[in-house]
């Protein structure tokens, strides 16, 4: 069986390519989707606004922990360990829920 290759072209506008900075990402799933809220955290603000929101299907989900499994490692070999501090827990607001 032969797979047809073909190529997919993607555009990525100015704005877009700006990128959005964020230093916690909250995670909840469901049984047909996870969610991914990317936050950014200021030091001595107690509130914090969602930046951006991805929606995903569980195999595209497993598909990106993959990729970024993939990636660390490569950055860490040329780069050295990535070292975790103040690992910590943000609790539940609807239905399972991860921080990463």
């Amino acid at each position: 069986m032969e797979q047809e290759q073909s190529n997919i072209q993607i555009e990525l506008n100015d704005e877009v390519a700006q990128g959005i900075y964020s230093n916690l990402a909250i995670i909840a799933h469901s049984s047909s989707e996870f969610v991914v809220d990317f936050v950014r955290l200021m030091p001595g603000i107690p509130k914090a606004k969602v930046q951006s929101r991805i929606i995903l299907t569980p195999e595209h989900a497993k598909r990106l922990m993959l990729a970024l499994a993939d990636n660390v490692k490569k950055y860490e070999s040329q780069n050295g360990e990535i070292k975790l501090q103040g690992v910590g827990f943000v609790p539940p607001v609807i239905g399972p829920i991860g921080e990463a």
